[in-house]
């Protein structure tokens, strides 16, 4: 598929955003963070903007964006619907958790409770935009097992990464950078698992069972529908080379989790800010190559027409 920058930083930023709102709502009323006003501000401000900046930015990859309100209307169909909806619930209780820590320094009873269920519905609005790949069947690499894991842990990672950053502006982490320690490696595990399926397996769909054609022999294209490049193949015919595949997957696999992992301890050891700092830098830069690579690798079924052997 041909990655629009728009749905890479859509779904990179917005990722970060609800795994920090979601962390923050749970930590905070758990005392596991600092009780501080401006540490509720400045760390709930980070989480809502960086939500609020991937999803307009998903807007404009629409044909017609002022049409994207009717989006909400296909909850009951439409996973894209319910994470639009789940996202949109999501900043009502988190509005109240900020609003009761910042304003009357709470962060326990009815301020705890919004924290809580802010924190459930932004691990919704993850989940959804995971499905929202993983229900599309004509794309193999999307459809199968790994992908709502590993866009909920990828969340969580970049979430727990930028909390471990923001406290220690108030205090040293309270177990915060052995949390992402963990996280960073598991997150790491699961793209790996990811990769090694989409490199070991193929969707069940060929060009004999796309035609029908299957029971008379092997089937095989004797002319492309079409002599020139059309939207099918720019859009879903797209194709990254395998020694760029297999670089940028090398970058990924630095910048998002080796650097992450190896920083985060360094923080931890020498409680050094300026190592958590670059540890943020490095995972923005990884994840976004992560991501990328996320959409340039699915390949759609609609191709096996174009002479694609497999998809």
């Amino acid at each position: 598929m041909n990655p629009s920058f728009s749905i890479v930083f859509f779904s990179t930023a917005s990722g970060a955003g609800f795994g920090l709102l979601l962390l923050t709502g749970i930590a905070a009323p758990l005392g596991l963070v600092p009780e501080n006003r401006w540490f509720a501000f400045v760390s709930l401000a980070v989480a809502a903007g960086l939500a609020v900046a991937g999803l307009l930015s998903s807007t404009l990859h629409l044909g017609r964006p002022e049409r994207a309100w009717r989006a909400f209307s296909q909850w009951r169909t439409s996973w894209l619907s319910r994470e639009g909806v789940f996202s949109v619930l999501t900043f009502l209780p988190a509005a109240a958790f900020g609003a009761g820590w910042f304003i009357l320094g709470r962060t326990g009873g009815l301020v705890g409770l919004c924290g809580f269920l802010a924190a459930m519905l932004a691990g919704a609005t993850i989940v959804c935009t995971g499905m929202i790949y993983a229900t599309l069947k004509p794309v193999h690499q999307w459809h199968n097992r790994w992908v709502v894991p590993n866009y909920l842990m990828l969340g969580l990672m970049a979430g727990l990464l930028l909390l471990d950053l923001i406290v220690r502006f108030w205090a040293l982490p309270k177990g915060i950078p052995m949390l992402t320690l963990v996280v960073v490696a598991v997150a790491w595990w699961l793209k790996e698992s990811y990769w090694r399926f989409i490199d070991t397996s193929s969707a069940p769909s060929t060009i004999a069972s796309a035609t029908g054609l299957g029971r008379r022999g092997k089937v095989r294209m004797i002319e492309p529908p079409h002599t020139e490049e059309n939207y099918l193949l720019k859009e879903m015919g797209f194709r990254i080379a395998r020694k760029h595949r297999v670089r940028l997957r090398l970058v990924t696999r630095v910048a998002a989790f080796i650097g992450p992992l190896v920083l985060t301890f360094v923080a931890l050891v020498a409680a050094s800010g300026a190592a958590a700092a670059v540890a943020v830098l490095s995972a923005g830069l990884g994840l976004v190559v992560e991501r990328w690579l996320f959409f340039a690798e699915a390949k759609h079924t609609v191709t096996l027409y174009y002479g694609a052997e497999s998809a």
